[in-house]
Order: C-alpha cells, then sequence, then structure tokens
C-alpha cells in the first residue's frame, strides 16, 4: 500500500469543495458530507441547534420517509451516522463500491432536502432528552462535560454540545429550517470521500446536485477564547471520585503539535506511560487514568482524567501535578521519546489503511491547512522533534497560573485542592 494515495480536489461555483482519496486496494467506500458549523457557532438560544438537526436530517425528505432512509441503506449493507462537534457537523456513511450511487443519492437527499417535519421534531426531542440522561448518568462524560466553563469560561466552547433541556424544547420546525439556512453556507461545505473511487466519476455524481446550493449571509465571525484555571464541584453519590485537569494547549495549525501529541503519549496516552505506570501500576490507586488533547482552530486545552477512591483524591492529584512540572523541569530519555515517536507512528499508519480514517483527515485537512497534508510529512515532523522541543513547549504552556479541575462524586466538595493546581 502507498503511503500518500491519490488524493484530488475539485471546487464547485459556489464554493463546495470535493475531495477524493483513491484507495484501490480495499472494496468500500467512504463519504463524508461536512459542514465547518459546529456548536461555537450558535447564540445562547441556540445552543445545541446544530446537534438537533444533526439528528433531524435522517428524519425525512421530499423523497423519503425516515423509515425509507433507514430502510435502503440497510438494504445494501451501509453504514451511516452523523456527528456533531465544537467545529463540524458532519453525515457521514459507508458502502460497498458497487452500493457508491446510492450512497451519494441518499446521503445528497437527506442534506439537500430534508423536511424538518414539525411532527418529526416533536418526536425527536426526547430522544436528545434521554442521550443528554445519558451523558450524566456517565460520571466519566459528565465531569469532561463541566471541564467546559471550568476552562472556556463563558465561551462557547464551555458548553455542551448537546444543549439544554430548555434549549431544545423551544426548538421548531422554523427555527432548524432557519438555521440551517443561514449557517449551512456552500463555502463551508467539504465532501470528502475515500475508498475504492474514481474523483471524476464522483464528481459526476455529487457536483450537479450540490451546485444548487445558493450563498447567503448572516454567519458570525468566531470569537477567540479566553481560556482560565476555574474549578467545579459537585457531589454525587458515587463509588469514585472522578477527576479531571484541563491545561493550556495548542491550536490544530500549530508547528508545534507534533511535539505536543508527543508530551501526550509519554505524559498519559498509554499503558508505559509516567501516569500510568505511577497512577495505576505503583500506587493502585486507579483503574482508568489517561491524558489527552482537545484542539480547535485558533485554542487548545491538555487534560488529564481518572477516577479514584475519595480518600485517594489529595494523593492522586499531587502525583498528577508533580508529573506535569516534571515535564517542565527535566528532558525526556533518548529512549522514552524514541519510544513515543514509534507509538505514535505505529498508530497514525495503521490508521491510514481505514477509508473512514482517511476520510476523516481529507476533511480535516482541508478545512484547518485548504490542503491534504501527507502521511509521510507526518511521520517527517515527528521524526524531527527533539527532547529539547518537548521541554520548551511544556515550559511555553504551563507558565504559571493553575490548572483548571473538576470532580464529580462523594465528598469532593468539601475537598479543597486548590493549592495543588499550580503550574
Amino acid at each position: 500500500m502507498s503511503v500518500n494515495p491519490t488524493v484530488n480536489k475539485t471546487i464547485l461555483d459556489n464554493g463546495v469543495r470535493i475531495v477524493s482519496m483513491t484507495m484501490p486496494h480495499v472494496r468500500s467506500v467512504s463519504m463524508g458530507v461536512w459542514v465547518h458549523v459546529g456548536a461555537r457557532d450558535e447564540t445562547d438560544a441556540e445552543s445545541g441547534l446544530s446537534h438537533f438537526i444533526e439528528h433531524m436530517i435522517f428524519k425525512g425528505t421530499v423523497r423519503r420517509s425516515a423509515f425509507q432512509i433507514a430502510k435502503e441503506f440497510d438494504a445494501i449493507g451501509g453504514q451511516t451516522n452523523a456527528f456533531t462537534s465544537m467545529e463540524h457537523t458532519c453525515y457521514h456513511a459507508r458502502v460497498l463500491d458497487t452500493h457508491l450511487e446510492t450512497m451519494v443519492d441518499i446521503l445528497s437527499d437527506i442534506f439537500l432536502n430534508s423536511i424538518f417535519d414539525e411532527g418529526e421534531v416533536a418526536r425527536e426531542r426526547p430522544v436528545v432528552f434521554q442521550e443528554i440522561g445519558m451523558v450524566e448518568d456517565s460520571p466519566e462524560e459528565w465531569v469532561h462535560t463541566m471541564m467546559g466553563p471550568a476552562f472556556w469560561g463563558g465561551h462557547p466552547l464551555g458548553r455542551s454540545i448537546l444543549g439544554s433541556r430548555e434549549n431544545i424544547q423551544a426548538f421548531d420546525s422554523q427555527t432548524i429550517k432557519g438555521f440551517f439556512k443561514r449557517l449551512y453556507q456552500p463555502d463551508r461545505i467539504v465532501i470528502a470521500v475515500a475508498g475504492n473511487v474514481a474523483h471524476d466519476r464522483f464528481v459526476e455524481r455529487v457536483g450537479p446536485v450540490f451546485s444548487t446550493i445558493a450563498a447567503s449571509n448572516g454567519f458570525a465571525p468566531r470569537r477567540v477564547p479566553v481560556t482560565g484555571g476555574g474549578i467545579q464541584l459537585k457531589h454525587r453519590d458515587l463509588e469514585q471520585s472522578h477527576i479531571c485537569l484541563g491545561m493550556n494547549g495548542l491550536s490544530v495549525g500549530d508547528p508545534r503539535r507534533f511535539a505536543a501529541s508527543l508530551i501526550n503519549t509519554i505524559f498519559g496516552g498509554n499503558m508505559s506511560s509516567r501516569l500510568f505506570q505511577i497512577i495505576r501500576e505503583q500506587r493502585g490507586l486507579a483503574y482508568s487514568i489517561y491524558s489527552f488533547l482537545t484542539a480547535f482552530a485558533d485554542s487548545g486545552m491538555f487534560g488529564v482524567y481518572t477516577a479514584v477512591a475519595p480518600t485517594d483524591i489529595d494523593t492522586s492529584v499531587d502525583l498528577i501535578m508533580d508529573q506535569i512540572r516534571r515535564l517542565k523541569r527535566e528532558p525526556v530519555s533518548d529512549g522514552v521519546l524514541a519510544d513515543a515517536k514509534a507509538f505514535t507512528k505505529g498508530n497514525l499508519l495503521m490508521a491510514v489503511e481505514s477509508p473512514d480514517n482517511q476520510m476523516v483527515r481529507l476533511a480535516q485537512n482541508e478545512y484547518y491547512f485548504g490542503r491534504t497534508i501527507p502521511i509521510q510529512s507526518v511521520i517527517d515532523n515527528i521524526d524531527a522533534v527533539t527532547a529539547a522541543d518537548l521541554l520548551c513547549l511544556a515550559e511555553d504552556l504551563w507558565r504559571g497560573g493553575n490548572a483548571a479541575l473538576t470532580m464529580l462524586g462523594p465528598g469532593v466538595e468539601e475537598t479543597d485542592i486548590s493549592g495543588q493546581l499550580a503550574l
């Protein structure tokens, strides 16, 4: 398999971009219709609307009912879904290459011709309420949701993508149609496809229908967030106390992102990482502990999650913060850095074998860089990172201030560890 398969791009007259990757060694095709619109583009009253539209897009068009949409995908063995993030909404599917035309027809239909029927809106509200309830019932997910306002403050990035029950109750068909028409601009749409597909034939299928989208106005510019070290503590009767820490991270396009990825791997990204070895293997304080990177177009967060016994909160936070400070004062060894590079590159190269992963990469590279970044270029940039780069980045990101903290569980409201959060 070629590390850098054939990539082609076509821009329609109205600004819609079509990006394809030909992977002749596979039998399937993954297609995504992406819109550069997400939860951060909503007003307070609209919070949750992008996600609600994601649900409603499958609920019927002029040509198809919700049942027909589901039945037609099932009939070709297709996998279809959608997701909403802070900066994007994506409607995607994967089928055998022999069913490409059917997939294109259905995805085009639901994206361009959804009717957003009032009765379907009413039926879908309780489904979204249940989704909110699922998150609230999952302590690990909820403590991450709490980190939003603790780290991003009142910025839209601090809100839940799902929105509030009050907002969802107020959404109606006209609200959805107005938001869709105002924000789903053609120059914000990318159609990405990867797999056993020929670019020109694909453009012949999707180009005529997506070229009909007309531009409108009303897209407000995004506000750059100001991050902070807030604290949110919530009592809940659980066996464990769930802890999330948030610190400054990098934006998606920051040239230091390769170093940040390696820091994350070394710190808490796998089973040989420092946090896993110290917190779980050596001290037996937690079953689950990991670090993670959250990156947006103009900002980012470096985070840590764990769950421990209530009596071990202070010890665990102390150990985590000690390891963060260690990254600022000690260069990692050559062996540790080499292992982190091998792990990161291995995961990257395994991911490129998947048409779904390649489809996602195509769209995200187009949005953030305006072009496809070859895998080999990413590998070369990872190989070029030095221990000095990691040390410099850690010092840069975590110079002064405090980490943001959220905790959910028994006794957390009585816990005072604010003095332990200094970076």
